[in-house]
């Protein structure tokens, strides 16, 4: 028996999709199917007067191996009940949004096969409609509806096009492109030299689609091919080892910018010609210089791990941070929040990555947010000056450690939450809660423990707390360490062991 409901993250889908020694295939093409009977059933009750033959629905796939069996049942069971489908095959998922507005394409809703960042066994499914992307009491609302006895019906199968997204979708962004860079050349990006890093996901197009019409050079780019093994590194631009490739990449070829993309292009980070990495706090102030450049006194929208640095930066440029809950969805609809309440916030941003403008539907898109950089490059150019100049003031932590502490006990969650309400009654003296803080529990330290904070919160989706510390100072990790093993020897059920290994 199918365990569907099992398989919901927050705002989407994700499960095993190939059976390893470890773990047992969860997302197989009969939850596939499953899956797409409930969506169909789900869309009916969402649109009642719209008649099912008439609705259009787009499916793509990033490049896991797992895709194209998966989307090609998918496909057959939204077609048996009348459903008109366009299979966009390879696609990215901001992309498989744009298809709801492009009016080529016209959607009523896609469906995006991804599991981001995550090992090459997994998959997943992310749903739009034209509204945006569902949320998680959508998903709920569609896992409820799944029959796990029903037979597909019986009727004439409908109309299943084959269609490719990249050259309407690569246009829209090289218009923008144009359009925001103020140059009235065709080739606005022309003298520079910038590579791409897909990590062999579906980013590859960035490259010769977009960059090079703009006139850059993006010889030495990398594992632009689709491969769903991920051969190299792991598409993820929050990853070290995939950061570290990209950046030795850009030395060794002696370009200008380096571009990285996750799996599905929702994320994207960006290398300099000198090697600075503008990913996680750095990457939130280049496009906070933006939003506030662009829109006076806006607020931007993070989540919880974001420095003090950062808060003074972005408030010394005239705007403001709010800083939410972790989660990328949690981020956007606070934004969206904030604007209906009369608060102007044009960004909402993760450490992640995850980063929505405003003007473009709070839409986390890679692709647009490196757009949305490219646009800056020619004036930069003009001046003399690189991306990195733009954040010359936000000051660097000296020291950054983050610890994972597994929760062993079924009930993880009632128990780290009791970790981290009780944590402040641990504190030593020096150490002060911070209360601008939404998320778990944010310390302030100074004076025998260097200048800094920490912050100790759930993870999203595993049983874990997460330790996250910054330091101005050098030489206090160890110290702030063996306080926090003191505290966490309370809790038998909290595992140490990454903890320990840090200490010797």
């Amino acid at each position: 028996m199918s365990k569907i409901k099992e398989l919901q993250l927050s705002s989407d889908i994700r499960g095993i999709a190939i059976g390893t020694e470890e773990f047992d295939a969860t997302l197989t093409v009969e939850e596939s199917r499953l899956i797409a009977s409930a969506f169909v059933k789900w869309l009916q009750k969402r649109y009642p007067s719209e008649v099912v033959t008439e609705l259009v629905v787009g499916v793509g796939r990033d490049s896991r191996i797992s895709g194209p069996d998966l989307t090609r049942e998918f496909i057959q069971v939204l077609s048996a009940f009348g459903v008109q489908v366009i299979d966009f095959e390879m696609a990215t998922t901001p992309s498989m949004f744009m298809a709801t507005q492009f009016e080529e394409f016209n959607c009523d809703a896609t469906v995006m096969f991804t599991a981001s960042h995550l090992p090459f066994y997994y998959n997943g499914l992310k749903f739009f409609t034209r509204e945006g992307g569902l949320e998680a009491s959508d998903i709920r609302g569609i896992i409820d509806l799944v029959d796990e006895k029903e037979e597909v019906p019986q009727v004439p199968v409908s109309t299943i096009e084959v269609k490719s997204i990249f050259e309407r979708y690569s246009r829209h962004l090289v218009e923008l492109i144009r359009k925001g860079s103020g140059s009235e050349k065709e080739k606005p990006l022309e003298g520079l030299h910038i590579i791409v890093d897909a990590g062999n996901g579906a980013g590859g197009f960035y490259a010769e689609k977009v960059i090079e019409v703009l006139g850059a050079n993006t010889k030495g780019s990398q594992f632009l091919d689709p491969d769903g093994t991920f051969p190299n590194h792991i598409p993820n631009p929050d990853n070290k080892e995939a950061m570290e490739s990209i950046k030795n990449q850009v030395l060794a070829v002696g370009a200008d910018y380096g571009v990285i993309f996750d799996t599905d292009v929702d994320r994207a980070a960006v290398v300099t010609g000198d090697g600075e990495l503008l990913n996680r706090n750095n990457l939130i102030a280049v496009l906070s210089v933006i939003a506030i450049s662009e829109h006076p006194g806006t607020t931007i929208v993070t989540n919880s791990p974001t420095t003090e640095h950062l808060k003074r930066f972005i408030t010394e440029l005239g705007g403001h941070q709010y800083r939410y809950i972790s989660g990328y969805r949690n981020v956007i609809n606070k934004a969206i929040e904030l604007n209906k309440a009369g608060t102007d916030c044009q960004l909402a941003i993760e450490t992640s990555g995850h980063a929505a403008f405003k003007e473009n539907y709070f839409l986390d898109d890679g692709a647009y947010v490196v757009a949305k950089i490219l646009m800056l490059l020619p004036r930069l150019l003009e001046r003399g000056e690189t991306l990195d100049y733009l954040i010359k003031q936000l000051v660097q932590p000296k020291e950054v450690v983050e610890v994972r502490f597994k929760i062993e006990t079924e009930d993880f969650k009632t128990y780290g939450n009791e970790v981290i309400k009780e944590f402040p009654q641990w504190i030593p003296q020096g150490w002060g809660v911070n209360l601008e803080n939404e998320e778990g529990v944010r310390i302030d330290f100074k004076g025998e423990y260097g200048d800094g904070w920490l912050l100790l919160r759930m993870s999203l989706h595993e049983p874990l707390l997460v330790l996250q510390i910054e330091n101005d100072l050098v030489g206090y990790q160890k110290k702030i360490l063996e306080t926090i093993q003191k505290i966490m020897n309370r809790y038998p059920k909290i595992n140490q062991s990454k903890l320990e290994a840090l200490l010797k």
